[in-house]
C-alpha cells in the first residue's frame, strides 16, 4: 500500500509496532569515547525514558520518532533518550542510538516542540537563558551549558551515544524532542549552535 494511502488505523499500527520492536530488540548501544562524563557523578532519579524506533516522516502525527533522511537516518534505526534529575538540581540527559550511518558525526540538540511531518516543526534549540534575538547563534547563548548538545560520533555499526549535564533543568513543556542534524554542531560568532540540516526527531516530554 503506498504510504500516501494509509489509513489513520494503518499508521497507528505502524508506529505501534516500530515502537514494540524497538523496545524487544533492545538499543545495546556501544558508547562513544566522548560519552563519557567529566563531573562527579550525583545520585539521581530517572524520570523519562523514550526507546522507538524512526519511522516514515509521513506519519509524524502517530510516530514516537520519524526520519527527514532515510539515507543517514533509516526507517527502523533505533534511538533512545534517558532523562534523570540530579539531586543537586541539574539534569542528565543521554542519547543512543544505533543502525544510523556508520562512522560519522552528528549533531543532535533538544528542541522546543514535538516533531512533525517538517523538519522545522520541532522549534528552535531549548535554551535556560532565552535569547532576545532569533535565530540564536551568539555563543552568549548558543552554547553547552545553556542548550543540551548531544553531538554523536557513530562507528562501524552506525552506534553511538553521547551524555550531557547541565546544572538546570526544563521550563514545564518547554522542551519536547531532540533533533539530529547533519554535521557537528558549530560554535564560533554568527553560527553559533548551527549543525546543518536537520535529518531526524524524536519526541520526548522532559519533565
Amino acid at each position: 500500500m503506498a504510504r500516501h494511502k494509509l489509513t489513520l488505523k494503518h499508521k497507528r499500527l505502524v508506529a505501534a509496532g516500530a515502537a514494540v520492536a524497538a523496545v524487544a530488540g533492545g538499543l545495546g548501544v556501544a558508547a562513544n569515547a566522548g560519552a563519557s562524563e567529566t563531573v562527579a557523578q550525583k545520585p539521581s532519579v530517572a524520570r523519562v525514558v523514550v526507546k522507538t524506533v524512526f519511522a516514515p516522516a509521513d506519519i509524524a502525527d502517530v510516530a514516537p520518532a520519524v526520519t527527514y533522511n532515510t539515507e543517514l537516518v533509516p526507517v527502523a534505526g533505533r534511538v533512545q533518550v534517558k532523562e534523570e534529575l540530579r539531586r543537586d538540581g541539574g539534569t542528565r540527559i543521554e542519547l543512543r542510538l544505533r543502525d544510523l550511518a556508520a562512522n560519522r558525526t552528528y549533531g543532535a540538540h533538544v528542541h522546543t516542540k514535538p516533531c512533525g511531518r517538517l523538519p522545522a516543526d520541532a522549534g528552535p534549540h531549548y535554551q535556560d537563558e532565552l535569547d532576545p534575538k532569533r535565530p540564536s547563534v551568539d555563543p552568549k547563548y548558543a552554547n553547552p551549558e545553556n542548550e543540551v548538545w548531544l553531538d554523536v560520533n557513530t562507528n562501524d555499526d552506525g552506534s553511538a551515544r553521547s551524555i550531557a549535564v547541565v546544572d538546570w533543568r526544563f521550563r514545564e513543556g518547554g522542551a519536547r524532542s531532540v533533533v539530529l542534524h547533519e554535521a557537528a554542531t558549530s560554535t564560533h560568532e554568527g553560527h553559533a549552535g548551527t549543525a546543518g540540516a536537520r535529518l531526524a526527531c524524536v519526541n520526548v516530554a522532559f519533565k
